[in-house]
């Protein structure tokens, strides 16, 4: 018993002695001066609570906050805030599911508990899924940078319109961005040290947030005379608002659009890939404790997500755009307080980018190099053919709403919902939670839920496709 108090468990959480003293043996410190094997997650956790805070938040906060406005035009408050409150609730409980599972079997890798569950095939699938998933909301924040950062510049320089020279061109711009900022962070060795870099992200953030706010006092509605959100934007941005109101708040609605709705609310609070890297490099690393982070972070994230939605919706009503800076513009775009915003959210998005990739990183070095020790070489290879991959996909795929669509209703639901659920009955032992006990009978009912999810949301979309009407740009 006193060894399980020292790991932060006890039997009521589903452990015995031989389990408790596994993780012990695998992830705490060992006694002075007794050698210790290092295996590819082990670590002595280093990273504080705050921080792990801060890059937990920090993953779970993507593009799709600048999308949320739009997603509420097109579902009403009410539904929008019933929907956030129950993919929050489920991302937490998912996350409670991924660190009992870790905990029982001592592993705190994503891939491993795929590989645990299901052997190699359980591996791969994890390690694909979180791969194309990161790489999705890596390209997301690209794509952000390519069609802000030029408007940024722009702005700086007082031009009314993009007179072509190169700086403006927002191909190169990414390119600059990635080789000057995201590579150098993504080299570094350990997650914990860009706690520093995801705590500054947040706070650029809330200074977004505090922006919109301060808005919707600020700007007259209607603000001309189009009042649906048909614009035309070159950098693939072009919407049609599903929603006919005018100056008017909708508490419940539903339209074509809608289905995009609850794709881009779970693609947002996806962070399951960073919670065991997370949870491993954590200092006094116990489930209670990491759940404890999540939680924090969890609650953080939805008040941010609801108070942007809220106040964006409130500003522009069934004018708001896809992504609310491009809305802005109409109230003028050189305003100085919105250009401080667009580069907060550049700030924002570009510190955010070394964060997603690690897991990436970890899902490949699982598949490829699972008994190798860490080398420089191939930790530089992995990160810089990552960054070069998702510049060439942002550079050369003019729009890719659709293909968030197909993510969010793909990868987010196997990721909260699937995974989690399937990894839970197969790893905990059947002699603690017989399989028809009540944890496992509701795993088996979040897994069902997140399938039935993936399937509706991909029918309503593919039908949206067939029927030609118009679609939303979330993203993470």
């Amino acid at each position: 018993m006193e060894l399980q108090k020292m790991n932060g468990h006890s039997r009521e959480d589903g452990f015995d002695g031989l389990e408790a003293m596994t993780e012990h043996e695998e992830f705490l410190p060992h006694k002075p001066g007794a050698k210790k094997e290092i295996h590819f997650t082990d670590f002595e956790g280093k990273t504080s609570f705050g921080m792990s805070i801060f890059n937990l938040s920090n993953a779970i906060m993507g593009s799709g906050i600048l999308g949320l406005a739009y997603a509420m035009s097109n579902t009403g408050i009410i539904l929008f805030i019933i929907l956030l409150v129950f993919i929050a609730i489920l991302s937490a409980y998912s996350i409670h599911l991924l660190l009992k599972s870790a905990g029982v079997v001592g592993i705190r890798a994503y891939e491993q508990l795929g590989n645990r569950a299901f052997g190699p095939p359980g591996k791969m699938l994890a390690a694909c899924i979180i791969t194309v998933h990161n790489i999705g909301a890596m390209s997301s924040y690209l794509f952000i940078v390519k069609s802000e950062l030029p408007l940024v510049i722009q702005a700086f320089l007082s031009k009314e319109e993009n007179t072509g020279e190169w700086f403006l061109n927002g191909n190169y711009l990414i390119i600059i961005v990635s080789a000057c900022i995201i590579l150098p962070l993504a080299l570094m060795k350990q997650l914990g040290y860009l706690g520093y870099t995801s705590g500054f992200s947040l706070s650029c953030m809330v200074f977004f947030l505090i922006s919109v706010i301060y808005k919707k006092f600020n700007i007259p509605c209607p603000l001309d005379s189009e009042h649906t959100n048909i614009t035309e934007f070159t950098d693939g941005h072009s919407v049609i608002n599903g929603t006919d109101d005018v100056c008017d708040a909708k508490l419940f609605t539903i339209n074509p659009q809608t289905a995009y709705t609850i794709p881009i609310l779970a693609f947002a609070f996806v962070c399951h890939p960073e919670v065991l890297p997370i949870y491993t490099e954590l200092r006094d690393a116990t489930k209670k404790r990491m759940q404890k982070v999540a939680n924090f972070s969890i609650l953080a994230m939805f008040i941010m997500y609801l108070l942007t939605a809220l106040f964006g919706y409130l500003t522009f009503y069934g004018a708001v755009e896809s992504e609310l800076l491009h809305t802005y513009n109409r109230a003028g775009a050189l305003d100085v307080l919105i250009l401080c915003v667009r580069l907060a959210v550049l700030v924002a998005v570009t510190l955010t980018v070394p964060v997603v990739l690690f897991p990436i990183r970890r899902a490949l070095l699982q598949i490829f190099f699972p008994e190798k020790p860490f080398n420089w070489a191939i930790h530089i290879c992995i990160a810089f053919s990552l960054i070069f991959t998702v510049n060439l996909l942002v550079i050369f795929v003019p729009s890719i709403r659709d293909i968030f669509g197909i993510i969010g209703a793909t990868s987010a639901p196997s990721l909260i919902f699937i995974l989690p659920g399937i990894f839970y009955i197969r790893i905990i032992p059947e002699d603690q939670e017989p399989l028809l006990s009540r944890p496992k009978i509701q795993a088996a009912c979040f897994a069902a839920v997140g399938f039935i999810f993936m399937v509706m949301s991909l029918s309503f979309i593919i039908i949206d496709w067939v029927t030609g009407e118009s679609r939303s740009g979330g993203a993470h």
